[in-house]
């Protein structure tokens, strides 16, 4: 979400939309990477399968979480109000 101020300068604000969709898509990367990985430690594709499954669901949830953590306080941000340099 990007607002505008009155200088017509805009900062860019993250939605849940965003934080759930970054989420999602780093989890599919790491999805993957962790199923071959744990294929060849474990030797069986079910039980990589599996166990990658579960840690990218709890990896997923996390993620989120602490996106949204770090999105609702302004430490470190240029925070609502303020504003940025249009490129």
């Amino acid at each position: 979400m990007i607002h505008a101020t009155r200088e017509n300068k805009i900062v860019d604000m993250e939605n849940n939309t965003r934080s759930l969709t970054k989420a999602i898509t780093w989890q599919v990367i790491g999805f993957v990477m962790m199923t071959v990985v744990n294929y060849f430690y474990m030797g069986d594709f079910s039980q990589g399968l599996g166990l990658s499954a579960l840690l990218t669901l709890i990896g997923l949830v996390s993620y989120y979480l602490h996106e949204r953590f770090w999105a609702s306080i302004g430490w470190g941000s240029q925070g609502e109000g303020a504003s940025v340099e249009k490129q």
